[in-house]
């Protein structure tokens, strides 16, 4: 049964994934040892959101209360050199469509070698070291009516083998369809000016999303600095959008997936209590080519005023050489203060503001969380629009200015 889920699920999302499947299916057959205790783990959570700001477009909601559920399902063998591991996420929204959504964040094995690992089947991969922007993190698509900040990822079907010795870590990915984003509905709030029509979504390869894309990556420790190398070649993760018109006549944007090749460079060094970070990327497409980078630093004042809280102060600069198309992030600075209170209920609070030096835009972010017991965590997440320029690409959230409160219950 397990097996057919990863096989069903890969060719419902359009993606060519049957060799997954069968990947999976005869490997786990070659194993009969006895199974390990079946380890069971997750969140239920309560999320309430508010938006005091009138809305900017006509029928969007102004508050709204969701509920998640996130089992996790994770089953070891052969010593623990072999397991299988199934996460599934899932949200019910009664108003916003869009956000009434479920995915299998994984559902993988994964094989532990001498030298090297095999995960084959769904899974989550992160690559980067800065705050303010995941710059080089390309291999999973974002889920983005879960927010703003890029944190949550829809899961991605691949076959990922890691090498592991001396001279570093190579890992190759071979990724088996592009997972298309759900967008906000008209209701929902952080959208753009005009809906998402993604049943007219259109892609420049003919495979569409079942388009086979390849990783590649270098990683290695050289003293006090992390260094990673990357290279991926595929389905851009990023949409372009133009205006056409829906089966009723009223305008809507219609997504645009390219190709392109991407190189990347992730740098982190630790120079006392200095962390100096560096992400750079260098891409390319049939459209356009360019190159971005976003760095930094991250200063720590450990034990402030004789107590264990320890105050971090984070400064990164985003830039990028696009004169047409720019990003949100084409010359931006963040500054922000992380908090760690080293306390039973590990709390903590991220504040920061994002300047954007040319068009004067700015907002403000914070996000804070407490344990509360030993099951329940309590978090708070908020983000303020302040003067976004009419040419800003965040202007279409300018009046979606949101406190959001979430209770989870771990198990």
């Amino acid at each position: 049964m397990l097996f057919e889920i990863i096989v069903n699920t890969s060719r419902r999302s359009g993606a060519k994934t049957g060799l997954v499947g069968k990947w999976l299916l005869a490997s786990m057959s070659v194993f009969s040892l006895p199974l390990q205790a079946l380890e069971i783990s997750g969140n239920v959570a309560a999320q309430a959101q508010w938006f005091p700001q009138q809305a900017a477009f006509a029928g969007q909601l102004d508050r709204n209360l969701t509920l998640s559920f996130e089992p996790k399902l994770r089953q070891q063998w052969n010593n623990g050199d072999d397991e299988v591991t199934l996460e599934i996420f899932g949200r019910a929204d009664r108003k916003d469509d869009a956000r009434n959504h479920a995915d299998i964040r994984e559902l993988k094995w994964l094989h532990v070698g001498a030298v090297d690992e095999w995960r084959i089947g769904i899974d989550s991969v992160f690559w980067g070291v800065t705050e303010s922007r995941h710059l080089v993190d390309i291999i999973n698509q974002t889920d983005r009516v879960e927010g703003l900040d890029g944190e949550d990822k829809l899961g991605q079907p691949m076959i990922h083998y890691t090498r592991i010795e001396d001279w570093g870590v190579l890992d190759l990915f071979v990724l088996s369809g592009f997972r298309e984003p759900a967008y906000h509905s008209s209701k929902g709030r952080l959208r753009f000016a005009l809906p998402v029509d993604d049943s007219q979504t259109q892609f420049e390869s003919s495979d569409g999303d079942g388009h086979i894309d390849f990783a590649l990556r270098y990683s290695q420790t050289f003293g006090d600095t992390d260094l990673g190398l990357s290279w991926f070649s595929g389905t851009n993760r990023d949409a372009a959008f133009s205006v056409g018109q829906d089966s009723n006549g009223q305008p809507v944007l219609i997504p645009f997936y390219s190709q392109i090749d991407q190189f990347s460079l992730d740098m982190q060094s630790i120079v006392e209590d200095w962390i100096w970070k560096l992400e750079m990327i260098a891409r390319d497409s049939e459209t356009e080519s360019y190159i971005a980078s976003t760095f930094g630093f991250e200063y720590t004042f450990y034990g402030i005023l004789d107590s264990a809280i320890d105050l971090g102060t984070l400064m990164e600069y985003s830039w990028e050489n696009r004169e047409q198309n720019a990003g949100i992030f084409d010359n931006d600075l963040f500054t922000g203060l992380r908090f760690a209170f080293n306390d039973v209920q590990s709390s903590e609070i991220l504040a920061g503001i994002f300047y954007d030096t040319r068009l004067y835009s700015r907002s403000f972010r914070l996000e804070a969380s407490r344990r509360i017991g030993d099951s329940w965590k309590l978090s708070v997440e908020t983000q303020i629009f302040s003067g976004v320029n009419a040419a800003d690409p965040l202007n279409a959230f300018a009046a979606d200015d949101y406190l959001q409160l979430e209770l989870a219950r771990y198990f």
